[in-house]
């Protein structure tokens, strides 16, 4: 008997984005409806262009709040308003962005409904915030097909979390549920987890290895930090998913399967097929379905339930304000958590191991990597550890630069012997500002 989920949806009024094409191959173009709209010559973007100095993955606009926030996503030709390049920034309604040699005004669009979930948990993923709780009733409707999903999301935001959560509720919810992790094994030893070996397959193989692939027939495969999945990989694993099929190392047979796939990633994997890091026929095949995970300092009304659930899992049965007096939940909104979900999870759980209030670093990019912290990190995931050390170290490292190159960004990129485009991308990234020459 097929299983069946039903789906309740409360709405919410939300002003989309209009994009309307004024100068350039493409003039009296005009699309709308979305809060979140893209741009480029790749099919897939919602604005698609035929101008070829725009790159593939071009830029993308997404409503924050009653701002409107542009990303260009690494392109060959950059964007510009008049005569100031953007990577990241606010937009206001009316600006007219030059990407290639087009020009598109970014307006208000009309209002729409956006579906919310009606409860403040699915499936583990916990949240009362309207971001939230559109992200579920996405989490919901993508959960009953088998479409590929793409997670795109900072660390410690729950990737792995939602991931569950689309296999909990969808049919497949009673057969396997198989993770690899992309970013912490060795290229060479990626190859055999996804797909297994034969004895004698490579030094070493001394008896046959069924891979993940195999393992998760008729269930979920998760492939976490897939874009660190090397180039050859890459393209073993299109092949894979287009033919359901695949061939163990050292193997002859084609071994069948029945998998969907989820894959996650904090990367932008449109500025990676820009670069041609990462394939786009992959991308595609891989982005049928695109979810965001929104960073906890972006929806800070979810701190006090989530806190409250990461106790009571926690086994603690006693009164909330104990542990988290009104005084602390304010410092908690007002903190950066750089860590995110997975850092309150951590914060709230030392909390009740030490029978005190909840501590909170200074509200920062993070500690200094100091051989305490470093000590810190040894029992984190080796992904998880390393994206956390080179955030700090970037964020310390970026505003010495300044401070040597007394605020200038080109001698602060010549001192770093880094491009400065980069270099500028970087401090917009961390809300640091420089001054131009």
């Amino acid at each position: 008997m097929e299983k069946t989920f039903p789906i309740t949806h409360a709405q919410a009024p939300v002003r989309t984005i209009r994009l309307t094409v004024i100068k350039g191959p493409d003039q009296g173009k005009v699309v709308s409806g979305s809060e979140t709209l893209s741009l480029g010559t790749a099919p897939g973007n919602d604005l698609v262009l035929t101008d070829e100095t725009v790159s593939r993955h071009h830029a993308e606009i997404a409503r924050k709040g009653d701002r409107l926030e542009l990303v260009d996503y690494d392109s060959t030709n950059g964007t510009s308003v008049g005569s100031t390049w953007i990577t990241r920034g606010y937009l206001t309604p009316g600006t007219v962005l030059s990407v290639g040699r087009s020009q598109i005004r970014v307006d208000d669009g009309e209002t729409a409904a956006l579906e919310l979930f009606e409860g403040h948990e699915l499936a583990g993923v916990v949240g009362r915030s309207a971001a939230m709780r559109s992200l579920m009733a996405r989490v919901q409707k993508a959960a009953k097909s088998d479409a590929s999903v793409l997670l795109l999301g900072e660390t410690g935001t729950g990737k792995e979390v939602l991931a569950r959560a689309l296999h909990r509720l969808s049919p497949r919810n009673d057969q396997p549920f198989e993770t690899v992790d992309c970013g912490s094994m060795a290229p060479t030893l990626i190859g055999s987890e996804l797909f297994g070996h034969e004895k004698g397959a490579f030094t070493g193989a001394h008896q046959q290895h069924v891979g993940a692939f195999e393992r998760a027939h008729g269930g979920t495969l998760f492939l976490d930090e897939i874009g660190e999945l090397p180039s050859a990989l890459q393209t073993a694993l299109l092949g894979a998913l287009e033919r359901r099929s695949f061939r163990r190392l050292g193997g002859t047979k084609p071994i069948q399967v029945d998998v969907r796939v989820v894959c996650a990633t904090h990367r932008d994997l449109r500025s990676e097929v820009n670069a041609g890091t990462f394939r786009q026929d992959l991308y595609y095949r891989i982005a049928v379905v695109l979810l965001r995970l929104i960073p906890l300092r972006e929806r800070t009304e979810d701190i006090a339930e989530l806190a409250e659930h990461f106790m009571r899992r926690a086994g603690y049965s006693g009164p909330v304000a104990d542990i988290l007096p009104e005084s602390t939940l304010e410092a908690m909104r007002q903190h950066r958590w750089p860590g995110n979900v997975r850092e309150l999870r951590n914060a709230v759980e030392a909390a009740l191991v030490m029978g005190d209030e909840l501590d909170l670093e200074p509200a920062t990019d993070g500690p200094r990597p100091n051989a305490e912290s470093l000590v810190d990190l040894l029992d984190l995931p080796y992904s998880e550890a390393k994206d956390i050390l080179v955030d700090r170290f970037e964020g310390q490292y970026v505003e010495r630069l300044l401070e040597r190159a007394n605020g200038n960004v080109t001698s602060a990129a010549r001192l770093a012997g880094m491009n400065r485009s980069y270099l500028t991308r970087v401090l917009n990234r961390r809300g640091l500002r420089g001054r131009s020459d």
